[in-house]
């Protein structure tokens, strides 16, 4: 099977010690893409670096909600400058998180808002980050209009789910789907229409339920592709054919 891992923080200190051998486990895994989000402007560089040389490696540049202390205004016209001088697969990751205490939700609108501007001018797709935000997210999405791609790790519910693939939007979904406490989550994979799933594993973080506790890693999309074949009752290469053109169409990937 090829996989696509749509959402992978590779370019984490979390993997300093051993990322070749990760990237390894990964392609050995049948992973033959990786979309790796950036979440602050000075991680720009080295991710940019990090993917130079490995064709199956594909950044995006953003500025991630959870980093609001990080980010500056100026740091918006240089993601415009990054954009039109890189070209990457998406801008992102981007968003609202409405769980984490001390995140002023206006400032964090501001750089989302001026995120998605930027997205529809230079029609890239966008990686959203939602944490207890989805009813906003959309809000957003459709204010800004003429917009398409991912809301990752999706935790809503079946409607906002079915809103935002009204909206161009795919719903990435990685090791929380693995848990059986997930019910929510796992009943809304067992029924979505398959042209709007993205797997991901978010690694090094949100590690499936085979690996709790521990660090996640690209290879691990595996693991979701099975869990969710099973929930459907599918055949997993059904799973990994759908998901990896799903991520081809989005990205602009070649498959």
């Amino acid at each position: 099977m090829r996989l696509v891992d749509s959402h992978c923080h590779l370019d984490a200190a979390e993997f300093d010690g051993d990322r070749d051998a990760v990237i390894r486990r990964a392609r050995d895994a049948g992973v033959v893409h990786q979309i790796i989000p950036a979440v602050e402007a000075d991680g720009w560089p080295a991710l940019h670096a990090l993917c130079r040389e490995q064709p199956d490696l594909h950044p995006a540049y953003g500025l991630h909600p959870m980093f609001l202390a990080r980010h500056r205004e100026e740091h918006l016209p240089l993601l415009r400058e990054w954009l039109e001088r890189e070209r990457p697969v998406a801008v992102g990751e981007c968003g609202l998180d409405y769980f984490v205490e001390g995140l002023d939700p206006a400032t964090q609108q501001h750089y989302f808002d001026g995120q998605l501007r930027l997205a529809r001018e230079f029609d890239l797709p966008v990686i959203v980050h939602a944490r207890r935000a989805v009813d906003a997210v959309i809000a957003s999405i459709r204010r800004i209009g003429r917009l398409r791609g991912v809301v990752h790790s999706f935790s809503g519910s079946p409607e906002q789910a079915r809103q935002l693939w009204n909206l161009d939007f795919m719903i990435g979904l990685g090791g929380p789907v693995t848990y059986e406490r997930a019910q929510r989550l796992r009943g809304l994979v067992a029924a979505m229409p398959r042209e709007y799933l993205l797997l991901e594993t978010d690694a090094p973080d949100q590690p499936d339920a085979a690996i709790r506790g521990q660090r996640n890693e690209p290879a691990r999309v595996s693991f979701i592709c099975r869990t969710i074949a099973q929930l459907r009752g599918e055949a997993e290469a059904e799973i990994a054919t759908a998901t990896r053109e799903n991520a081809a169409r989005l990205f602009a990937l070649s498959v």
